[in-house]
């Protein structure tokens, strides 16, 4: 591409994104500002965009829906005066994201008991009939 942008491909490459997803993205309005095109027709990204969408994957993986993902895009590209609103949906969504890693720490607690318990078996050699069901 030109020194004045990222082609679609480049910055699939850089950012880990299918071109699909991209495609996806803007389509969704979930871009802080719209996609140039050059004479041709070709989207043309701007090396600045690799750093928000880098912030919509992360956001995306932390289970942020789209529509608040889309949100928080219109209130970027909508300019000054919203940053309390920002603030506000990032707090909502980190909180979401505090319980859902509690829930997930309860999980492991109960897989490392398993884990201890199976280890011991093991160690005394009676591993092959512990929790299958079977009478020992």
């Amino acid at each position: 591409m030109t020194d004045i942008g990222l082609s679609i491909g480049e910055i699939a490459r850089r950012t880990g994104l299918s071109v699909d997803t991209l495609r996806f993205y803007e389509r969704e309005g979930l871009l802080t500002r719209p996609v140039e095109r050059d004479t041709a027709g070709r989207r043309v990204y701007r090396v600045e965009d690799e750093g928000w969408l880098e912030i919509c994957t992360n956001l995306r993986r932390t289970g942020m829906p789209l529509s608040e993902i889309r949100r928080f895009a219109e209130l970027v590209r909508a300019g000054a005066g919203n940053e309390h609103e920002r603030l506000a949906l990032l707090q909502e969504h980190r909180e979401r994201v505090t319980e859902e890693i509690r829930r997930l720490e309860k999980f492991r607690d109960v897989i490392d008991y398993k884990v201890r318990a199976y280890a011991a078996e093991v160690e005394k050699g009676t591993a092959a009939t512990f929790w299958t069901g079977v009478p020992s």
